[in-house]
């Protein structure tokens, strides 16, 4: 079972070696993408503080948001500028979703929420992308524990993830 680790005793040796971060490692590796994930001083929960621990804007950081659609988790890679609207998540898969909560969210991809990374889950979840992350020339997702991220064009990161493109955010 994958363990969290306390932030007061973060360092960038402990959260290389953290399994989830391991895994996300050996997926980029399998892809052909060199690894460059880096750890944050602090942990990022927030697409704000993401951005502000790596000094890019808000809508570099690719969110990784799990929703329910009964026992199957989607995935939906956003734009850390957008909140996602669920009734276009819906309405793309055909299924009724919900919000996963933590528990769920572990178990279908082996991630906290924080760090959930948008490869390497446990279970193939059903994936789209928010299609607003094009907009950038690389964009900064999870890397498999809260304080890592690693760098990728949104062109590889659809690819890796075999992500629907689509207009998700919720319309302001």
């Amino acid at each position: 079972m994958e363990t969290s680790i306390d932030d007061s005793r973060n360092d960038s040796r402990n959260i290389h070696a953290h399994p989830g971060v391991g895994r996300v490692r050996e997926a980029l590796l399998r892809y052909g993408i060199k690894n460059n994930i880096i750890v944050t001083p602090t942990a990022t929960h927030t697409a704000q503080a993401a951005a502000d621990a790596l000094g890019c804007s808000i809508g570099e950081i690719a969110k990784s948001i799990i929703f329910r659609a009964g026992e199957r988790a989607v995935l939906v890679i956003t734009s850390g500028k957008n909140r996602v609207d669920d009734k276009k998540v819906a309405a793309l898969i055909a299924l009724t979703v919900s919000k996963a909560d933590a528990d769920f969210v572990r178990a279908q991809t082996g991630f906290v929420i924080g760090g959930v990374a948008p490869l390497a889950h446990t279970v193939a979840p059903i994936v789209l992308m928010d299609q607003d992350l094009f907009a950038f020339e690389h964009v900064w997702p999870a890397a498999g524990h809260p304080n890592t991220m690693f760098q990728i064009s949104p062109v590889q990161l659809a690819e890796i993830t075999q992500a629907r493109i689509a207009d998700i955010a919720l319309m302001k």
